[in-house]
């Protein structure tokens, strides 16, 4: 039987996406990192205000989720005495899909403790070679653009923030309780042409800039790591020892498309709830609906020791060491 038309247009980078997951097995391997295969149904998806979720309830009528990331498994094995982990896998997130994305797709998430930030960082743009390495792929290439691999560009989110026309973002942040000041940062995008929304706060602010303004202007023709991200946007990572308004979060870019999300982990429960419930009154607020508190994974960052850990789009990976079009073009399932 003839081979679909879809199917025979696809085979070279699905092709191309086994190898890339044989090879990314292979460098954990190697790097002593050993493979957890948690559970997908969760009690708590996460705690992100804009993030939406599958539910999962089963018949024993819990309240259940598909996890939108591995990562409070994963930080509970951690707790447990675990140095060394990684995830890779199906994730889900209710959301329509794009050429970017999609509502399942394959994530790579690992961790190491007592490792610091830039660590994990360099493993990501290890990482990124292996995959194009894999594609049989020099470079990453998407939607006109190319990237080389090596000479990745280290950049602070204040910087890319001054390049774009906003000179002073960390004023916007209160060192004590590296909470954001909405207006302050209004005043500055209103000033370069990007008026907010009445009811945005600081975090709509900060990423509406960082989408319409920082992100163009980073260069697509290398990978960039954009790091010490604000306070307001610290999510799960501890706030930086060397300045109270950052926290020790980093982004990587290629080609215009971030690829990957990591954290020095924030390991103070009280912290972490405080932000989770911050989080889910914002939720409740916006869309009506909150998560419930994960309460196992708060208690396990009272044992947990300190790590770093990133999060690594594997499809959006794939599709730029092929120069595939879109992230469904690399999935079997398509």
């Amino acid at each position: 039987m003839a081979v679909p038309l879809a199917l025979a247009d696809r085979r070279a980078g699905l092709y191309a996406r086994a190898a890339s997951l044989r090879a990314v097995r292979a460098w954990f391997d190697a790097e002593g990192l050993i493979e957890a295969d948690v559970d997908a149904r969760v009690a708590s998806p996460g705690a992100e205000v804009h993030l939406a979720a599958f539910a999962a309830t089963g018949t024993d009528g819990r309240l259940a989720f598909l996890h939108t990331s591995p990562e409070f498994a994963m930080k509970r094995l951690l707790a447990g005495g675990e140095t060394a982990l990684y995830y890779l896998g199906p994730v889900w997130r209710d959301e329509a899909p794009g050429p970017r994305h999609g509502s399942e797709f394959t994530m790579a998430e690992w961790y190491r403790v007592g490792a610091d930030w830039r660590a994990v960082a360099q493993d990501t743009l290890t990482l990124i070679e292996v995959i194009a390495r894999a594609c049989g792929s020099d470079r990453l290439r998407h939607a006109g653009t190319e990237a080389r691999l090596d000479g990745a560009l280290w950049l602070s989110v204040a910087a890319a923030f001054a390049s774009a026309g906003i000179p002073d973002l960390l004023a916007t942040i209160c060192p004590r309780t590296g909470a954001g000041d909405r207006d302050a940062l209004a005043e500055h995008a209103s000033a370069i042409g990007l008026i907010p929304q009445a009811d945005d706060d600081w975090s709509d602010v900060f990423s509406k800039l960082l989408t319409n303004r920082v992100e163009p202007r980073l260069p697509p023709d290398r990978l960039v790591v954009l790091h010490d991200y604000p306070t307001p946007e610290a999510a799960l990572a501890r706030r930086s020892s060397a300045d109270p308004r950052v926290a020790e979060r980093f982004e990587v870019y290629a080609c215009g498309v971030e690829l990957a999300n990591g954290f020095g982990e924030l390991v103070d429960p009280v912290e972490q709830r405080a932000r989770f419930e911050a989080a889910m009154d914002e939720k409740a607020r916006r869309y009506g609906t909150r998560w419930p508190v994960d309460e196992g994974f708060l208690s396990a960052l009272a044992t947990m020791p300190e790590a770093s850990g990133c999060a690594l789009g594997f499809d959006r990976a794939v599709m730029l060491a092929t120069g595939a079009p879109t992230v469904a073009a690399v999935r079997w399932s398509g």
